[in-house]
């Protein structure tokens, strides 16, 4: 039986995840035989039938990850973690405890902002000082967690002005540099404790 089955909403979400499971020791786990499936419907369909698309590959599979964005979700719950234990509760009767949903809040480009190094360092940007602080220049608000409000548009912002395309393959280098340590995101922390669980070193 395979490792791990992620299904997730578009292919920024899978090279990301590919590119933090690409380094199982700094997540803390062993290494991971893992196949990707992208939702043709994106958020709002990994919302809808995301469970149930899981299920079908049960048998082949020993654990299961359902990843999304809040935003964009269509979901009338309040809060990220309402949405994520829903889906939990879906998952649960095919899955028991080997399959998690991960809900991000409030959508994937919020993991990138971990590190100023590793973004200068991926995208090759001479701005002096820090990105966040360069980013309050251009009228962006940044949070007490030290990440954009809107870290999607800033993320674009950054790329239009560096004249650099958006790529999937920003976001896997991203994933592949960036401290993990570091990362305070609930989203994140809650996937690097599932993994954990399931794939310890």
């Amino acid at each position: 039986m395979n490792d791990l089955i992620i299904l997730v909403a578009d292919k920024n979400m899978k090279f990301t995840l590919r590119g933090a499971l690409s380094r199982p020791h700094a997540l803390g786990i062993r290494p991971v035989q893992c196949t990707f499936r992208e939702h043709s419907e994106r958020d709002g369909g990994v919302r809808m039938t995301g469970p149930e698309l899981l299920a079908l590959e049960r048998i082949r599979f020993e654990h299961a990850l359902l990843v999304m964005d809040f935003e964009g979700s269509g979901t009338r719950a309040n809060e990220a973690t309402a949405l994520e234990a829903e889906l939990d509760k879906r998952l649960y009767p095919t899955w028991g405890g080997n399959a998690k949903a991960i809900v991000i809040e409030p959508e994937l480009d919020v993991w990138m902002w971990g590190s100023d190094n590793a973004l200068k360092s991926v995208l090759g940007t001479a701005i002096e000082g820090t990105i966040r602080n360069w980013l309050r220049e251009q009228g962006f608000d940044v949070t007490g967690a030290d990440k954009p409000e809107r870290p999607k548009e800033a993320l674009e912002y950054l790329l239009r002005t560096l004249r650099r395309p958006r790529s999937s393959v920003i976001y896997e280098r991203i994933a592949a540099t960036i401290s993990f340590k570091r990362c305070t995101d609930p989203a994140f922390l809650r996937l690097r404790k599932t993994l954990v669980r399931w794939f310890p070193a």
